[in-house]
């Protein structure tokens, strides 16, 4: 698709909502301090391997329009509640793709794309959002002073900002509010060696998670056996997300 493809965020189904309030039930009345174990994400640093660079491939032609499989993982993952209104917090999101000229729409999700050239990271004034040695970018909510510099400037609308108390939050994923967080590429899980739970919650393989820098991964396999587009590509960003079948 060119330049003249429009998106627009797909509404949840029934269905969906149902399983999303199945995982905004699990959410008790406890309030956690912001502060609690901020340290697990910057911690994780350490956990990095310079020779990888992680990333992702997001196949278009397989995704489903009516499944949400991989936001529902990702709320689920992370502890995030379910969104009700357009502010809320979603660190993934399906969206609805256009091309104007033929009509052809396709879905896929859309999540941050951890840039080697991270424009977020850039306008941060205190270094909060910083890039892992693997190429994941994450922000420590230690020195986060909520200026939502990040947030405007992030081409992809993958930054989000927590104006609420934070309840049930999880300890391998810290969030509090007055901070800025989106997607860690499910940090803790890779440095275990498991998949991000957006992957491994696909039904039909439509996301592909690897290391770009290793040449026999699956993930650099199938970028060599297809096309595949980076967004705004005009910005050299250098995403390490690329999608296929737009």
């Amino acid at each position: 698709m060119n330049a003249t493809v429009q998106e627009r965020e797909q509404p949840l189904n029934r269905e969906r909502r149902s399983w999303l309030s199945h995982f905004a039930a699990l959410a008790g009345a406890a309030m956690v301090a912001p502060g609690v174990h901020l340290l697990a994400i910057t911690s994780a640093e350490g956990a990095a391997d310079a020779k990888k660079r992680w990333g992702m491939l997001i196949d278009a032609t397989r995704c489903d329009p009516h499944c949400a499989r991989c936001v529902i993982a990702c709320h689920e993952e992370n502890g995030l509640p379910t969104p009700t209104r357009a502010s809320d917090v979603r660190w993934i999101r399906k969206v609805a793709l256009r091309e104007k000229r033929s009509g052809r729409e396709v879905s896929l999700p859309v999540m941050c794309l951890h840039c080697a050239n991270p424009p977020c990271r850039d306008v941060c004034p205190t270094g909060a959002t910083f890039k892992r040695k693997d190429g994941v970018v994450l922000v420590d909510r230690h020195i986060c002073i909520g200026c939502r510099y990040c947030v405007m400037a992030c081409p992809y609308k993958a930054r989000n900002f927590v104006y609420a108390p934070v309840r049930e939050q999880r300890n391998e994923v810290p969030r509090g509010a007055g901070c800025a967080e989106g997607c860690t590429l499910c940090v803790h899980r890779i440095d275990r060696g498991r998949l991000p739970a957006c992957v491994e919650q696909c039904p039909n393989r439509a996301l592909i998670f690897g290391d770009l820098n290793d040449p026999s991964s699956e993930l650099v396999q199938r970028l060599q056996s297809i096309s595949a587009t980076i967004l705004r590509a005009d910005l050299r960003l250098d995403p390490a997300v690329r999608i296929h079948g737009v």
